[in-house]
């Protein structure tokens, strides 16, 4: 063997080079890749896994997990705590541990957040055809169940050599790290090109930084924001998760406070300012705030930072109502600058948000619209406080359920959630303390996010408290990974809310004329449909049956002791409570567009339509 050259396998090579990866920002070095997820079987156990096992913990630290889905959704969860400056692999089998991989990539690109996905592919050299697991094509024999993975990945490669590793190892971190890019990025892994041996140049495990970079804006880009921004008598700035990627919420305080501009913020975005300040106005949209969709319909200027756009921020194109309302874009990416028509600004968000501030020096929105939204911030604090108001011997509601969590948590907790009623309550209603703390998955809306996620959470923030809030429907979607909290010895919190069905989806069957169909976990009545007694599932006895400390809680006295006792443990701990179904979350205040049947024989279908042909009229195309 040459001196520069050493002879490893393809995957033996793949981990030392994963573990000389950094990320840099703003002068920090971190580790990119922090770790690997793992589920084997015959496609990676002889290559990724033997070695991870002969690089050892202190090389690439292995995480076991149980469901290849989940694997994913911890590792995302994991980069998101970080601000996307590090990120985690999974490596599976082929066949169904790869293709399970792919709701999870999906919503790690729809959320522009990294992750590497390694799952094992068939044999390069064709030795046998077909292999066990293997989907046979008639006129595309190159093909495998991993292409499923290229339209939900930033990139994607099959690696049918050792030495195309190289080439494609490199571009994966390139993607990894470009906060422009970044998302699943998968690298197919032939089984057989896993265990090839190859002479690799030294160069290749040599320790690499990745700058993320910070791009400022474009002079005429500034000015055209800055005169746009100048002009505006009612302008909202609508914070995203951009602003959280790139640890911006300091920049924003400081352009709010100068200039009096209030803020409205997504669901990746919440959290950008602390609830009290006197300029956040909440959620905005479908499930925002009352005063951030009334300041919304009647802004002549939206400037969005970092988001991008969806129809709950929108309202499905029906919330920016002004007839004049422009759009100001900062945003990291060109893409998502051009939406809506906007005057882009392509930077980083906080290197744009600094600029600005310095370009509107001595500039501020008048008196009376500051006085305006802080007296609407002020009626909508009352609503929360009346949401969250409790007696101890009552059984809770949902919205009762999040005030008491409210009471336990320090600035620091984090707050985990994705599906369900969940996420629209917690949007409307939360009051965010820190920047991390409200961890809202809502561009996939996943169920069965929020368990693994926490221990990605957990992974990244070792001594802060986190909170994994689910429903039933959730729970029952993937509780796997509890057995890999209690395995690894990761304290989190899941707080099973039990309503008996999915409450959210009910709630909107009911509003489109679907009778809530289908969504009620109940026996089937002599009718042959579902709404007979509930089932009697029990998931604290299920949680406790895969290791948790479980408290039950029936009312919100016995709650409030459950969620600081747990908050208090050093153990994974279930809190279980039975809701009143009662709604008493506030409305929604803006439109979202769920197409309701033009035409049908039942009323409730009939009457929905009509509100629906009312509704949709609202909607705008901003050119």
């Amino acid at each position: 063997m040459s001196p520069t050259t050493r002879r490893l396998t393809t995957a033996q090579a793949l981990v030392r080079f994963l573990a000389a990866q950094f990320s840099e920002r703003d002068g920090v070095r971190r580790r990119l890749i922090t770790g690997t997820w793992g589920i084997f079987g015959h496609g990676n156990v002889a290559g990724v896994g033997q070695a991870l096992l002969e690089a050892g913990e202190d090389v690439m630290p292995f995480h076991q997990g149980r469901n290849e889905q989940a694997m994913v959704h911890a590792a995302v969860g994991h980069a998101r705590h970080l601000n996307r400056l590090s990120a985690q692999a999974v490596t599976t089998s082929i066949g169904p541990g790869a293709t399970n991989l792919v709701t999870g990539a999906a919503l790690a690109t729809i959320n522009r957040l990294p992750v590497l996905l390694l799952p094992g592919d068939y044999f390069a050299t064709r030795p046998a055809d077909p292999l066990l697991q293997q989907l046979e094509h008639p006129v595309e024999a190159d093909l495998s169940v991993n292409d499923t993975l290229r339209p939900v990945s930033r990139y994607f490669d099959r690696v049918t050599r050792p030495e195309t590793l190289i080439p494609s190892a490199l571009n994966a971190m390139r993607v990894l790290a470009d906060p422009a890019e970044t998302g699943a990025v998968s690298l197919a892994l032939p089984q057989d090109v896993q265990a090839q041996a190859h002479d690799w140049p030294e160069e290749f495990f040599a320790e690499r930084v990745w700058r993320v970079r910070r791009p400022g804006p474009d002079p005429a880009e500034l000015a055209a924001a800055v005169g746009a921004i100048r002009m505006a008598r009612r302008p909202l700035i609508v914070a995203g998760g951009g602003v959280h990627h790139s640890e911006a919420e300091a920049a924003l305080e400081a352009l709010v406070d100068a200039t009096g501009i209030p803020v409205a913020s997504t669901q990746a975005g919440k959290g950008s300012l602390r609830h009290d300040h006197p300029a956040d106005l909440g959620g905005i949209g479908h499930t925002g705030t009352a005063v951030s969709d009334d300041i919304a319909r009647t802004a002549d200027l939206v400037i969005g930072v970092g988001t991008r756009y969806s129809d709950f921020t929108t309202a499905s194109g029906t919330l920016f109502q002004h007839p004049d309302v422009r759009f100001v874009n900062l945003n990291i990416t060109a893409f998502d600058a051009h939406k809506l028509a906007a005057r882009p600004l392509v930077a980083d968000a906080r290197t744009g948000l600094t600029a600005l501030a310095q370009a509107l020096s001595g500039h501020r929105v008048d008196a009376s619209y500051e006085a305006e939204y802080r007296a609407g911030r002020a009626r909508w604090d009352a609503v929360v406080d009346a949401a969250y108001a409790a007696e101890d011997s009552a059984v809770p509601t949902q919205t009762q359920v999040l005030g008491a969590l409210d009471a336990v948590v320090g600035d620091d907790d984090v707050v985990i959630n994705a599906a369900g009623s969940l996420p629209g309550d917690l949007h409307k209603l939360w009051r965010t303390r820190g920047p991390r703390q409200y961890h809202l998955e809502y561009g996939y809306s996943c169920m069965g996010y929020e368990i693994p996620a926490a221990i990605g959470v957990q992974l990244a923030a070792p001594d802060t408290p986190v909170w994994s809030l689910v429903g039933d429907g959730t729970y029952l979607m993937m509780p796997t990974e509890i057995v890999t909290a209690v395995q690894e010895g990761l304290p989190v919190n899941l707080v099973i809310v039990q309503n008996h069905g999915y409450a959210s989806i009910g709630g909107l069957s009911e509003g489109t004329g679907g009778e809530r169909f289908g969504t009620a976990y109940r026996y089937r009545a002599a009718d042959g449909t579902f709404t007979g007694d509930p089932l009697p599932v029990d998931l604290a006895a299920n949680a406790a049956s895969l290791g948790m400390d479980v408290v039950r809680a029936k009312t919100v006295g016995e709650l409030r002791e459950a969620l600081a006792a747990a908050r208090a443990s050093d153990r994974p701990t279930c809190v279980h409570v039975e809701t009143d179904p009662a709604p008493t979350a506030p409305p929604a205040a803006a439109w979202w567009d769920v197409p309701v049947a033009e035409v049908a024989s039942r009323e409730a279908a009939s009457a929905a339509r009509e509100r629906y042909d009312r509704e949709v009229t609202a909607r705008r195309h901003h050119l």
